[in-house]
């Protein structure tokens, strides 16, 4: 795994926020439905591949290599934007996949078990929904008369 690649724009590279392996997550998204599809890991090569090709390429923390998704699979991801959030330290890339995300079979790879529901009552009260706060129309048009 190489930490910089040659071929990424200097401009962009300057911008990211590596862990200490070099890596910064990838969080995938189908770009029509805005479903998370999974998470993965890319360093500048990955990202530069990525861009490049417009076919999805991380780099496997197990394997210690960069994979295509849909390579083995057939389940390909085809690029549709690339995005880097506000401290650099993650990606956001909207995908059009074609068939499952998830190496399980399923179409995201977050299977729908809410962690609050597994914590129950410990959790405290629900949180209120965010609601605006009630605005006085008049407040602020009140002027003194003297």
């Amino acid at each position: 795994m190489s930490t910089t690649s040659p071929g990424l724009d200097p401009a962009v590279a300057g911008r990211l926020k590596r862990d200490a392996a070099g890596l910064v997550a990838a969080v995938v998204q189908q770009y029509d439905t805005g479903k998370v599809l999974m998470v993965g890991w890319m360093d500048d090569e990955a990202l530069h591949r990525t861009l490049t090709t417009g076919r999805a390429t991380y780099w496997s923390r197990s394997r210690r290599e960069y994979w295509v998704k849909g390579d083995t699979s057939g389940h390909v991801q085809w690029v549709r934007s690339v995005a880097l959030d506000c401290d650099g330290d993650a990606l956001l890339v909207q995908v059009d996949q074609v068939g499952p995300a998830c190496h399980t079979g399923t179409s995201t790879c977050f299977d729908g078990r809410d962690l609050i529901a597994a914590v129950g009552s410990r959790a405290g009260p629900t949180p209120p929904t965010a609601a605006a706060p009630a605005v006085d129309p008049t407040a602020g048009d009140q002027h003194d008369d003297r």
